[in-house]
């Protein structure tokens, strides 16, 4: 075993248990939807065991129907996968200095086992009398170039149709502009070539941010905010040693390019567009900063990767843990201090405060429509005959369940099903 998957092993295990810990303390989660919960639970309005069935409830389906398969067709681990385990871990183990080591021993050896069983999977797709390995590689495989649409969807959103039709032409002029003539020779046997998706995300995101810093106000919101909850603002502050540790594991794990934050990214990666994916990481962040730190002043309980732009810095120091490390554990520390300046801040500038809401919307409906149309592309390489039928069958009748899964999770889990089922078939030589 070399050294750099030694290294690898140990950032990610690390990531797993001090992810567990902070989630242990009450200092930081990763799932946006249990951080609102953290108050009731500090207030003794619900208890511990409440407390840990609320994580296990919002965060388990996203585990096994999101982050891990789509982790599964990749060597690059999806931060859903783990960081949301982390929130279980550390909400599962009693809240004393046992739990936390608790916590810690439990998230260290899941992510370790997690990046170690990936490997075993591959292999053991190899062995399975029907390898669709490749076939669930085609699982994103729309998401690079439809995640160029997101700002447009996101401008219609807040702004008007007219506005989100603008942007999209910009965004196609741009992709056609620099597929054609995007390649320049500078003599001496140098080229440069434009990535073309990249370009249009960046035009794309361009006119978003244009849109929204239109929009001006006085509304002092966040500032009230920030004065009513003072006292959660200084809790988060106070557990700054443990945020900068969080902050500086991820970045060291993301420039290891073991750890990415979204599907978009992971695809990239996969494919070596390294420039790209700190692009995407970066437009995604825009999009959190603000729920982030609203809900942070609000509930005292960090985002467990801050605003996500870690993962855009470690992207930027590949193949440099050990100054990705230092890079975002300052960063976080900077996120932390800076948290009633920035969140007071924005209210300058409401359109662009507000377009994080409508960003992790369109981000949510490119992704799981994109997903769709993966894993119907996948199901049938994998049965030309049928998966088509499979995959349209599965979302419409999980539209009609009681308690549905999230569309991300459908396209994802019924193109695994499909290949076990498969596989049953091959033995018994019906396939």
């Amino acid at each position: 075993m070399s050294m750099t998957t030694i290294i690898n092993y140990v950032l990610i295990a690390l990531v797993g248990g001090v992810g567990s810990v902070v989630a242990n303390k009450g200092i930081a989660v990763f799932n946006d939807g249990l951080r609102p919960i953290y108050p009731e639970y500090f207030d003794n309005k619900i208890n511990r065991r409440e407390l840990a069935l609320t994580s296990f409830g919002v965060s388990f389906g996203l585990i096994i129907g999101f982050g891990i398969p789509i982790s599964i067709g990749s060597t690059i681990l999806l931060a859903h996968s783990i960081l949301l385990a982390c929130d279980i871990f550390g909400t599962w183990t009693p809240n004393n200095k046992w739990g936390a080591a608790i916590a810690f021993a439990i998230g260290a050896v899941y992510g370790a086992g997690l990046l170690l069983g990936l490997s075993w999977i591959v292999r053991l797709f190899k062995m399975l009398p029907f390898n669709f390995f490749g076939a669930l590689s085609l699982l994103g495989s729309p998401i690079l170039l439809a995640f160029c649409a997101f700002p447009a969807i996101a401008v219609s959103e807040q702004h008007n149709v007219k506005k989100g039709g603008i942007t999209f032409l910009w965004t196609f002029v741009t992709y056609v502009l620099s597929s054609k003539f995007g390649t320049f020779n500078l003599g001496n046997g140098i080229t440069i070539t434009l990535n073309a998706t990249g370009m249009a995300l960046l035009v794309a995101m361009i006119c978003m941010v244009y849109y929204a810093a239109k929009v001006k106000g006085t509304n002092n919101s966040n500032e009230n905010l920030v004065n009513i909850f003072s006292a959660r603002i200084g809790r988060i502050k106070k557990n700054w040693i443990w945020l900068s540790l969080m902050g500086g594991l991820i970045t060291a794990a993301s420039s290891e390019l073991i750890l990415t934050i979204d599907v978009l990214s992971l695809q990239l990666l996969n494919k070596g567009q390294v420039h790209e994916a700190v692009l995407t990481s970066f437009a995604r962040a825009i999009g959190f900063t603000p729920l982030v730190f609203s809900t942070a002043i609000v509930t005292g309980v960090y985002g467990m990767a801050g605003t996500t732009l870690i993962f855009a810095i470690g992207l930027l120091l590949k193949g440099q843990p050990l100054v990705a490390f230092i890079a975002g554990a300052v960063w976080m520390w900077i996120e932390v201090q800076a948290l009633g300046a920035t969140a007071k801040g924005m209210d300058k500038f409401p359109g662009l405060r507000d377009m994080g809401d409508h960003i992790r919307n369109s981000l949510m409906e490119t992704i799981s429509i994109s997903l769709l149309i993966g894993a119907a592309i996948a199901c049938n390489k994998m049965a030309p005959t049928f998966g088509f039928f499979w995959v349209i069958g599965t979302w419409l009748l999980n539209k009609k369940m009681k308690k549905p899964l999230v569309d991300m999770a459908v396209g994802p889990i019924a193109t695994i099903a499909l290949g076990l089922l498969l596989n049953i078939l091959r033995i018994v030589h019906l396939f």
